[in-house]
């Protein structure tokens, strides 16, 4: 590959690079590529080195540096590429080798498509010619001749920027394209062209007087600089701006233009597009007419959004139909994205509204620290998002209309499919499509799918028996194919005489679950001891997935053992394999009915004592990984506590695979394990059950999923509560009071810390009373009440080193050290930061870490060392990026631009504060956007604009009133008072 967009460069495939020495080689070899595929005469190449002033010798160094050259490319597998031709030289260069030519070749394809009326391709085009830039072209060469064809190459980039541009606004893209406009705007302060698209971008973002300044402080350029006023073109936006020109308006039709920049500070992310639809079935068939109906009923359009609900029997297939209509649906008219979840109608705890709100919202990019706590709320959040997008939301399993209300769109761009047991008749505007028993002609076609057409069409008559036997039921019909597909020696006639031993039951396949019961059990029957036993015990849990160690827990065997009983399980269609973990292998799950059998056969044959000794089994492993994926995110055991509830381990070698990224498995997990703790609560299993919440605190604050934190610790503390378990209690709330200070609730956190407190000194816990008191001077410090918060900070980190605690000290000294810096004491807080520093790296604790980091830049910062503290700080956005961690993300950029402020930098302190407020609004992170608007109003008040910092400052205190964040509010509210007073 050869580049001359930037410093000229050399490479081949593999990855070698080809080192051209500076000087005479590097102009020759540019001339020719400048050139290339074309003869270019040794008279150029002279007047290209030495201008005009060549030496005796010129046409023999010529000579040597063509031959050198060809040694270099030969180096990178183009030895040949540089062949003699009289008069001169010719470089011979395939399609795709210089990126000039790519550069090109983008272009005009962009050129062409925008033509033909494909802006958005034409823009992604022309972002990925721009992308072949690495600087100036040809930076670095002295040659005069070759500089005057890099201007001319230069100047090309510039144009096609413009371009691209002029495409991307024309899509609605004005408000994340004004940061980079203004940046070029800075560049090229003459380009008029670039100052009316900013101008278009502020005015289009609702920054009328923005774009008059831009204006304004151009044409003071242009008279200042060339004596000229601005051009008709800029003038006539001027005017149009200032009359608010309809014809300004964003084009309605206009597709969105996606363009990916590499600059930091990068604009807020762009819409997450969900698809979370289940795999469709390969061999789904039948119901056609059913599926033609639905499908029409489906199709976007009129006034309201369209819901059908699919209704029937259990085991009827309404799941698999839903699915199967989804994915023949999304590509034509969903392209948005589809939300799926199942609403566990059928389950004893079926899941909330509220629940699934709080999950499609996360799906959409929400953070959960955005996600409010009422379920209307919620709902109101979630009709916004999805308002005027054209998505696909499939509701399996609803328990009833209320279950389902909230969750639908309130947009005619979008549809809904529900499948129920219940009929959902007053579910408003639905259209309501029974599920009935598929024909003979379907289930023959089912029948053959599984087991292959060849052997039906060898015993029609005793298929046609079989399928009468079963009813035609889907899921009776697909155990009995499934164990025949299981073992192809055994004859369909063979098969319909063992399902006849059972005539009772096959009798009673056409009424309700008592055929769906009758089938399983001919299956069950079938299996071995062993399978039948775990598949008794595997009906203790709940219907989620569950990886193989949870059978090797439940029967205490190793897990190659296990996974063997699954597998046979799935092969008699008892268990569905329906996932790959992280380790690469197989993750389980029942269908509702199958689990339901199991739980039967459970009561009826197994004693109580087996059944909850292999559940505390399954119980211990989920405790023993959720302690290790917390030490490896925390470097240790450190800042929690736990009970003496016994651990059931997996070999190290597996658990070492699951945990490579314990955060990840966490969050893969959670909803597993928050049902074991809603498990343990409900068996009693108090010292298990408080243990396993406290310990998924790791997860749950690492990734702002707050519901779960308060209700998994609600049910613990039930269940510790009704056990008489006074640490357990202690525990519980000193976690609840840490989720109250995540939600800025201090004064209810340390309402929750009294009684931990009093509990924990009274049982003589270092740990707990080190916990507890951090939290405590956490919640007065976030009150403003320093002077009490330092004491118990202090003894706190007493506590944790008596404990032998390293990570909760460094947590403790970074607290302090921000109190050492509201006082002034620089000296101080930076003896206690540097210590919590090299803790966090020794343990190996990046969470902590990230927060004695950012500490550290706010010491940089107040010592004058801005220089120091910007290149922390953005060293530290890459982390809080990589993280996925959106509100520190917001948080880094908005101390970045108070630093580039106190650099001299007030347009990049702007940019970035905009792009921290769009961050925080595309968050929904309604606190943190009117901080940052209440810093952006002082930045632009300082530089003059005062019109636009008292709106700003107006909405930042409305935010505060209404969040009771008071103390924000006085300060902004002092502000905007000064401002006024001028």
């Amino acid at each position: 590959m050869y580049r001359v967009l930037g410093p000229l460069h050399v490479s081949s495939e593999p990855g070698r690079v080809g080192k051209v020495p500076p000087g005479r080689q590097q102009v020759v070899l540019g001339a020719l590529l400048l050139e290339a595929n074309r003869v270019v005469s040794i008279e150029h190449l002279i007047d290209a080195v030495w201008d005009e002033s060549p030496p005796a010798t010129a046409r023999t160094q010529v000579q040597i540096c063509v031959s050198a050259l060809r040694s270099t490319l030969a180096a990178v597998d183009r030895g040949d590429a540089i062949s003699t031709r009289p008069p001169g030289y010719l470089l011979r260069v395939a399609d795709g080798e210089l990126d000039a030519h790519v550069f090109a070749r983008l272009t005009a394809e962009a050129e062409n498509l925008a033509r033909r009326g494909d802006p958005r391709t034409a823009a992604e085009l022309l972002r990925q010619a721009l992308g072949l830039w690495r600087g100036p072209a040809l930076s670095g060469t002295t040659s005069n001749a070759l500089l005057a064809k890099a201007a001319k190459l230069d100047e090309d980039r510039l144009a096609v920027l413009e371009t691209s541009l002029d495409l991307e606004l024309g899509a609605g893209r004005h408000r994340q394209l004004v940061g980079e406009i203004g940046a070029l705007v800075a560049q090229h302060p003459l380009r008029e062209r670039l100052r009316g698209q900013l101008m278009v971008a502020l005015y289009r973002s609702g920054r009328q007087a923005e774009a008059l300044e831009v204006y304004r402080t151009g044409r003071d350029l242009l008279i200042d600089e060339l004596g000229l006023e601005p051009g008709e073109e800029l003038r006539r936006l001027e005017a149009a701006i200032l009359t608010g020109d309809a014809a300004l308006a964003v084009p309605s039709q206009a597709p969105p233009v996606e363009v990916v920049r590499q600059a930091v500070p990068a604009p807020a992310p762009q819409p997450v597009v969900p698809l979370q639809l289940p795999a469709d079935i390969g061999d789904f068939t039948g119901r056609a007419d059913l599926v033609a109906r639905a499908l029409r009923l489906l199709e976007p359009g009129g006034r309201a959004t369209r819901v059908v609900a699919l209704v029937g029997k259990p085991g009827i297939g309404k799941s698999a139909l839903a699915v199967h209509l989804a994915h023949l649906l999304v590509e034509a008219h969903f392209p948005d994205g589809q939300l799926y979840c199942d609403l566990g109608g059928t389950r004893a705890h079926p899941a909330t509204a509220a629940d699934v709100l709080g999950r499609f919202l996360r799906a959409m990019g929400i953070p959960g620290t955005s996600i409010p706590d009422a379920e209307d709320e919620r709902a109101e959040m979630y009709r916004q998002l999805v308002a005027r997008k054209r998505m696909l939301v499939v509701l399996d399993d609803a328990a009833a209309e209320r279950q389902v209300q909230a969750l639908l769109p309130g947009s005619s761009t979008c549809s809904v499919v529900v499948t129920s047991r219940a009929r959902l008749t007053g579910l408003p505007g639905a259209r309501v499509l029974e599920v009935e028993v598929l024909d003979h002609d379907e289930a023959t076609d089912m029948l053959a799918a599984v087991i292959g057409p060849e052997r039906v069409a060898a015993e029609p008559a005793a298929a046609t028996a079989l399928i009468r036997l079963v009813g035609c039921l889907p899921l009776a019909l697909r155990i009995v194919a499934a164990r025949l597909a299981a073992r192809p020696s055994w004859s369909l006639a063979w098969m319909l005489e063992r399902l006849s031993d059972e005539r009772r039951r096959l009798d009673e396949l056409a009424h309700g679950e008592m055929m769906v019961r009758a089938s399983l059990a001919l299956t069950y029957d079938g299996l071995d001891v062993e399978s039948r036993r775990l598949l008794r015990l595997l009906g203790a849990l709940d219907g989620l997935s569950f990886p193989t160690w949870v059978a090797a827990a439940l029967l205490d065997v190793e897990l190659m053992r296990a996974t063997d009983l699954l597998e046979r399980l799935v092969d008699a269609q008892m268990l569905e394999l329906v996932a790959i973990d992280v380790t690469g292998t197989p993750r389980y799950k029942f269908h509702d009915l199958i689990r339901l059998f199991a739980r039967e056969q459970l009561e009826q044959h197994e004693e109580e004592d087996e059944r909850r000794t292999a559940l505390r089994r399954v119980v211990g492993g989920w405790l023993a990984l959720a302690g290790e994926a917390h030490s490896r995110v925390y470097g240790g055991d450190f800042t929690s506590l736990h009970g003496d509830a016994p651990r059931w381990r997996p070999s190290r070698s597996y658990v070492d695979r699951l945990l490579a990224d314990p955060l990840v498995w966490l969050e893969a997990e959670r909803p597993t394990l928050c049902a074991a703790v809603e498990l343990t609560a409900a068996e009693g299993m108090d010292e298990a059950c408080w243990d396993l919440a406290v310990t998924l605190v790791t997860l749950f604050e690492a990734r702002c999923y707050f519901d779960d934190w308060e209700r998994t610790h609600r049910q613990a503390l039930d269940a510790v509560r009704a056990a008489g378990n006074e640490r357990g209690e202690a525990a519980l709330l000193c976690s609840l009071a840490s989720l109250q200070l995540s939600w800025s609730r201090a004064r209810a956190a340390r309402d929750l810390l009294g009684p931990a407190l009093r509990t924990f000194e009274e049982l003589g816990d270092v740990r707990g009373l080190a916990l507890a008191r951090r939290n405590l001077a956490l919640a007065h410090h976030r009150l403003g009440e320093n002077e009490l918060a330092a004491p118990v900070y202090l003894s706190a980190l007493e506590g944790f080193r008596l404990a032998g605690d390293p990570v909760g000290q460094a947590y403790v000294l970074a607290q302090v050290a921000q109190i050492d810096l509201e006082n002034g004491d620089q000296e101080l807080a930076a003896g206690r930061l540097y210590e919590a520093l090299d803790i966090c790296r020794e343990f190996g604790n990046q969470r902590v870490e990230v927060q004695v980091r950012y500490r550290l830049s706010d010491l940089m910062a107040r010592q004058g060392r801005n220089a120091e503290a910007e290149e922390a700080l953005a060293e530290l956005l890459n982390v809080v990026r990589a993280g996925r961690d959106i509100v520190g993300e917001a948080r880094v950029l908005h101390r970045l631009a108070v630093v580039k402020l106190a650099l001299g930098d007030p347009g990049a302190a702007e940019a970035l504060l905009r792009t921290a407020l769009e961050v925080r609004e595309r968050a929904m992170d309604h606190g943190g956007a009117a901080e940052t608007r209440a810093e952006l109003a002082l930045l632009l008040a300082g530089r003059g604009d005062r019109t636009q910092a008292v709106g700003l400052l107006g909405r930042a205190i409305t935010t505060f009133a209404e969040r009771n964040m008071s103390a924000a509010r006085l300060r902004a509210q002092q502000a905007l008072d000064l401002i006024r007073a001028g």
